[in-house]
């Protein structure tokens, strides 16, 4: 058996680092010049980046249909008022006093009615406009977050991707650290199920299996990354199709396994 030097090692384990472009000055410099006679970091560095790139668009949403027209309702009843100036101020001064010794003027009773609906109108939209940015606020946190920790998984030193097409058509991709404890999956091409159907990833460990999660419907073909702690070392990866909601233990024979 032939043991790289150290230094070496540190490089090897830099693959997938570099494909998230998270590797700066000396230190990318060096793996480059690597990368230039290693034809295993080449290939990984390849499998990373593909992945990358599929993950990232398999992630990609669009915002709530919506909320451009609960924004644009939530303006057209809010007062819009032009910036302050100096002279601007001056001349409202003076308007203001000069209102001021005019007689006030008869209003309809109807008038502070129709105001009271108004300024009602408005801040129910005003409420109704901060719930949406509240909630768009907590998804791109939620977004955020997820990513973080995908991209965790994907620059992890012991990071191993995993493809191989399924029963059910397409292809199924896994990338899993068992230093973390953490898989991603992602997949194309697979088959449509009914609405009472879903496709349930699984840890199968030597003598049971364990709950991964549920892969969320396509957007086009592809599926957005699933992102599962729990991993062991033995462990590969399961999808088999389970009834809505999922099962405790699969009832299906798997569609793919995958080794990580």
């Amino acid at each position: 058996m032939k043991f790289l030097p150290r230094r070496d090692q540190e490089l090897h384990s830099l693959a997938g680092a570099y494909a998230l472009n998270a590797l700066e000055g000396e230190e990318r410099d060096r793996f480059e010049r690597h990368l230039r006679g290693c034809r295993a970091c080449a290939d990984e560095v390849r499998g990373f980046t593909a992945t990358v790139t599929a993950m990232g668009m398999a992630a990609a949403s669009e915002p709530p249909p919506a909320l451009k027209d609960r924004v644009l309702a939530a303006a057209a009843v809010t007062r819009q008022l032009p910036p302050a100036t100096g002279e601007g101020r001056s001349a409202r001064s003076a308007r203001s006093a000069r209102e001021a010794r005019r007689p006030a003027p008869r209003r309809s009773a109807w008038i502070p009615r129709l105001a009271v609906g108004v300024g009602a109108a408005g801040l129910a939209a005003a409420a109704a406009l901060s719930v949406v940015t509240i909630n768009t606020q907590h998804q791109l946190d939620s977004a955020q977050a997820s990513n973080a920790a995908i991209a965790a998984v994907l620059a992890a030193p012991d990071a191993q991707i995993t493809s191989e097409a399924t029963s059910a058509g397409g292809t199924a991709t896994v990338v899993a650290s068992v230093r973390q404890a953490t898989m991603v999956f992602t997949s194309s091409g697979l088959a449509s199920l009914p609405p009472q159907k879903v496709y349930e990833l699984w840890f199968l460990g030597p003598a049971s299996a364990r709950r991964a999660g549920l892969l969320p419907p396509a957007a086009g073909d592809k599926t957005a990354p699933v992102l599962a702690s729990g991993l062991k070392p033995g462990d590969k990866v399961g999808v088999t199709v389970e009834p809505a909601g999922g099962s405790r233990a699969p009832t299906t024979t798997p569609i793919v396994v995958l080794a990580v």
